[in-house]
């Protein structure tokens, strides 16, 4: 394709080269030098058709002029008039450009045939000229014309392509860049949450080891359970960006990205796990969640998640949480309360957790694209409070 496209204007070049070529061999069966001057400028005007077509055609008409006048009569190399003609109408940019070299051409065969012609025709006979030419010259004219519209109706659909194919490009990207936000909520959920819950085991373990074996062995069991469950994540998020599947087991993994199904089914789990490292976790529902996404459930599971991950990093494993879960018909209503182990909020690094770091910004990103809406901040004495709102889209 792209030969093809670089071999156009080579070819355009040979094409405009050969009209004045021919232009001029039919000038040189003229003996007289006028004739082989007025036919050979004709031939070098028109190599600049394409490029200057309206100067062009000025030019010719008046070398065409001059040559009536010195001669009285037509001669054959005066077809470069109709090509420059032909030139204007296809090659211009304003359309005015193309209906003036028309009307150049009309003019000069109605001056010619009908007051500029030998004396002893008759009018009759001028006037069969001035239509068996003037036809002539209409048709190729119009010719032309067609020719311009299918050129500019290509170059039009060429340009819709064009441009389509930008569009397609454009929603590629996003897509992709879409996927990528997705794909890194999943790990910073994954791995801030894991790694938050085994460095609170590992430092408790550590402070355990030697008063109280059976507490650090334990600890050490939770930091072993969690880690593995963390690879397992990571793993099969590898597996989604490398395009395969993971391997099925008993329905537990999604057939569509080859994750393991995570449900609110595992929230016990998440709480079992916070309430390991420390914290004083009270889980509270309302309603029944029959009937919800998957992808909601993933979003509500993960909110409360980086909000347990926020708490152990902020207020310390001392501190009580309240979890309470919503279900409405048509959307399901999430808060997540501590008491940030009783320190007062801005007197501490809990007065950090609006700040930076990408867990808060994680999560308004979920509900966002859900449609759903999401607010964090410090409560009116200790603590700190996340509030969340997901619409309902149910399974069917």
């Amino acid at each position: 394709m792209l030969r093809r496209l670089m071999a156009l204007p080579r070819i355009h070049t040979v094409y405009d080269v050969s009209i004045a070529v021919t232009v001029a061999l039919v000038t040189s069966r003229y003996d007289e030098a006028y004739d082989l001057l007025i036919g050979c400028m004709m031939a070098l005007a028109l190599l600049l058709r394409r490029h200057r077509p309206m100067p062009v055609m000025c030019v010719v008409w008046g070398l065409t002029l001059i040559q009536y006048v010195v001669t009285h009569d037509l001669a054959a190399y005066d077809v470069a008039l109709l090509v420059a003609m032909v030139s204007v109408v296809t090659h211009t940019r304003t359309m005015w450009h193309a209906y003036a070299a028309g009307a150049g051409v009309v003019l000069g065969i109605a001056a010619l045939f009908g007051g500029m012609v030998p004396f002893g025709r008759s009018a009759s006979e001028s006037l069969i000229d001035i239509v068996a030419v003037g036809g002539v010259c209409a048709a190729i004219w119009l010719t032309a014309m067609v020719l311009r519209t299918r050129r500019l109706y290509v170059a039009s659909l060429e340009a819709r392509a064009a441009t389509a194919e930008r569009e397609r490009e454009h929603l590629v990207q996003l897509a992709a860049a879409e996927e990528r936000a997705e794909i890194a909520r999943e790990l910073h959920d994954v791995v801030a949450h894991s790694l938050a819950v085994m460095i609170l085991q590992a430092d408790g373990a550590g402070y355990v080891l030697r008063t109280d074996a059976d507490k650090a062995a334990t600890a050490l069991k939770a930091v072993a359970d969690t880690g593995r469950d963390a690879l397992e994540d990571m793993h099969r998020i590898v597996r989604v960006l490398r395009g395969g599947r993971a391997p099925g087991q008993d329905g537990a993994l999604d057939t569509e990205t080859g994750r393991r199904r995570v449900s609110l089914d595992d929230l016990e789990t998440v709480a079992e796990r916070a309430r390991a490292a420390g914290l004083k976790v009270t889980v509270e529902t309302e309603g029944e969640r029959d009937g919800l996404s998957t992808a909601d459930e993933l979003t509500v599971l993960r909110v409360v998640q980086e909000s347990l991950t926020n708490v152990l990093r902020h207020a310390g494993p001392s501190a009580e949480v309240t979890i309470t879960l919503r279900f409405d018909k048509d959307v399901v209503r999430i808060g997540v309360v501590d008491d940030g182990a009783g320190k007062l909020a801005g007197s501490s690094p809990a007065a950090d957790r609006g700040t930076g770091g990408n867990g808060l910004i994680g999560m308004r990103e979920r509900l966002e694209v859900s449609g759903g809406s999401f607010t964090a901040g410090p409560r009116l004495g200790a603590g700190w409070q996340v509030a969340a709102e997901l619409p309902v889209k149910t399974t069917g």
